[in-house]
């Protein structure tokens, strides 16, 4: 493969790699003329697709039903939670006009879907046999983001944002839904390979207008830290901004308590940053739009009718293709482990002669030969051991990124000279979260509420309630 179509930057290199592997790979074409805003190429959106149809039977599967709500906001909904209205005040986009008719109210280019979706809750909920309702959606989102932008990771139209919202009679069944939506979020993060760790977020930085929310994090390979997902317990802010009411069963009317959760398609560029390397992308089964490719080695008739054989054997398993172009074998390879196929299945007049197969892993970039026998058998196991490889490299690197210090001074040289996570013992006042913060020159993520901690705060000397953990979120 020439140097023009190849990768020419090394992944040490992180963000010059990133922006050529999701344009050589075809996920995304950058060039469309407004910054933070992409073109999602076919085989881009299908790796999307099939990654969203994942976290779309997890949520099914626990009694979520999907719907649809307006794109369009007016201003005056928006505006009725006060600190939802702060927390997003800066990012939304507005409309006041429609061609040059000045509008009598201006419109949000929807945010986040809180306030559209909760202005029909108080029509739909009227007694406690409505609840719980657990809805969900999948759709675009604006938001001017005012940070640089990277495609997939930080952009101003998120083309697919999975949001679930639920309504529940008590505290405690909300509280329970956080822990429901947790589960669900660490299934999805589970098939997909993905490392996290999940963090309480501290009481300044929860999300606008919410009791708490816990929110997955990943460290990527330029040792900054991105937010996956974030699961909200909105308590009964909303219903009361939104009138939101249900008649109980012992005859009063009630506000309910809410919760949210959501991902977007930077979970797509957490995988692609995570698994890819100096050739190209390396995907999981679960979200690859070719699992299988299989390359003919010679034009010999024979050749390629094994091949087609083999494609009607797989296509009912698995999503298999045979690249019959006439391009040369070694061009077909680089190009395919570009693309991050998974597995690669070549066949040549000595795979005949031989009644075996050479398989290719794009994980390991390994090659073993196979007998011509069970082969969806063996393809199927082979599927299980690639995620069980990429699962222990993503939590192997997190756990050789997150590091624990006592003292103020060794957070800062941990964190100077690794990066990455630092946790460190903290006392719990806020005051103290921003001397360290000041100090390390990074921000807080948030704790771990179940874990205990019998050391001494770094920042004011006095005993810890737990560990703060910190990195840097550039994304």
């Amino acid at each position: 493969m020439s140097k023009e179509l190849g990768m020419t930057t090394k992944k040490k290199n992180f963000s010059k790699w990133y922006l050529e592997v999701v344009k050589k790979a075809e996920i995304v074409d950058t060039r469309y003329p407004l910054q933070g805003a992409h073109v999602w190429m076919p085989y881009g959106f299908k790796a999307l697709k099939l990654m969203f149809k994942i976290v779309e039977e997890e949520l099914d599967s626990y009694g979520h039903e999907e719907t649809y709500f307006p794109t369009l906001i007016p201003g005056s909904i928006f505006s009725k939670e006060k600190n939802f209205l702060r927390g997003f005040k800066g990012e939304c986009f507005k409309i006041t006009k429609a061609g040059e008719k000045k509008l009598e109210e201006e419109l949000i280019l929807r945010p986040t879907s809180e306030t559209v979706m909760y202005e029909i809750f108080h029509l739909w909920i009227r007694s406690w046999r409505d609840l719980p309702l657990k809805i969900y959606q999948t759709v675009n989102i604006f938001r001017y983001e005012t940070k640089m932008t990277k495609p997939l990771l930080r952009v101003r139209e998120i083309v697919k944002f999975k949001e679930a919202h639920t309504v529940h009679k008590t505290a405690e069944e909300a509280d329970k839904q956080v822990e429901e939506g947790i589960k669900i979020y660490k299934n999805f993060y589970d098939k997909l390979c993905l490392p996290y760790i999940i963090l309480k977020t501290p009481k300044w930085d929860t999300f606008a207008g919410a009791e708490y929310n816990y929110d997955f994090f990943i460290i990527m390979p330029d040792k900054n830290v991105l937010e996956l997902a974030s699961v909200i317990n909105l308590g009964q802010k909303f219903a009361k901004s939104f009138d939101i009411k249900f008649e109980d069963q012992d005859g009063r009317k009630k506000y309910p308590y809410q919760t949210c959760y959501g991902i977007s398609e930077r979970s797509l560029g957490a995988l692609i940053s995570m698994f890819g390397d100096d050739s190209g992308l390396i995907l999981p089964m679960s979200i690859a739009p070719i699992q299988i490719i299989i390359i003919p080695i010679g034009d010999e008739k024979k050749v390629m009718d094994k091949c087609k054989e083999l494609e009607k054997i797989l296509k009912h398993k698995f999503r298999v293709k045979i690249d019959d172009s006439a391009k040369r074998p070694g061009f077909k390879f680089n190009y395919w482990e570009l693309k991050g196929v998974p597995i690669r299945i070549e066949i040549g007049l000595k795979e005949l002669k031989e009644k075996k197969l050479t398989i290719f892993r794009r994980d390991k970039n390994e090659k073993e030969k196979i007998s011509n026998k069970n082969l969806i058998k063996y393809i199927h196991s082979l599927e299980k051991d690639i995620n069980k490889n990429l699962s222990r490299i993503g939590k192997q690197w997190m756990k050789e990124n997150i590091y624990s210090t006592n003292t103020l001074k060794d957070a800062k040289n941990t964190y100077k000279k690794n990066r990455g996570i630092i946790k460190v013992p903290w006392c719990n006042n806020e005051k103290c979260a921003k001397k360290i913060e000041d100090t390390l020159a990074i921000s807080s993520l948030g704790t771990n509420p179940g874990e205990k901690c019998e050391e001494k705060c770094v920042a004011c000397g006095k005993k810890s309630k737990t560990y703060l953990y910190l990195g840097k979120v550039p994304y």
